[in-house]
């Protein structure tokens, strides 16, 4: 029987590969020569810092563009508050693994509203979707692109 997992991950090589393009533009850049300011990866964890606060805007569309480049969902980025401490401004962001509870059962509604022959059970934090037909999982798969459930999805482990 055909099936594919519904899931939400984060290659954290492409996260770091896209920290170090952006330290590296950051490098280059003549706004900010002289000026203490970077990206820094703990854990799950990214880091950036800048004298005030429009430059760690600028420096967080700068870490996007990297991001998406390298083909990871921005959508992963979690912005927690902005932290001033001295003559330094943080901005971490945390890393959205694994579909929380209340998007799973979002997505498995979005599934049950398509009105195809498809079962779809939460498997900790993936849903799987299995199916009969193929053209019905692809039309689910469609449906849940469409959709906006707080988490990027990524659709793996299709099975025929």
């Amino acid at each position: 029987m055909p099936a594919f997992d519904v899931v939400s991950e984060v290659d954290l090589q492409e996260v770091r590969n896209a920290i170090d393009q952006s330290m590296r533009e950051l490098r280059t850049r003549f706004d900010f020569r002289g000026v203490d300011a970077g990206f820094e990866l703990e854990g799950e964890t990214v880091t950036v810092w800048a004298q005030e606060e429009f430059q760690v805007d600028q420096l967080v569309d700068i870490l996007r563009d990297k991001m998406t480049r390298r083909s990871v969902d921005v959508g992963a980025l979690d912005p927690r508050p902005l932290e001033a401490s001295g003559k330094q401004k943080r901005q971490p962001f945390g890393l959205k693994r694994g579909i929380d509870r209340d998007a799973s059962k979002q997505i498995v509604k979005t599934v049950k509203d398509t009105r195809l022959k498809v079962q779809s059970q939460i498997q900790g934090d993936k849903v799987r979707v299995t199916g009969k037909k193929r053209d019905d999982l692809q039309a689910v798969i469609a449906k849940l692109k469409d959709g906006e459930f707080g988490v990027p999805l990524q659709f793996s482990n299709f099975r025929d």
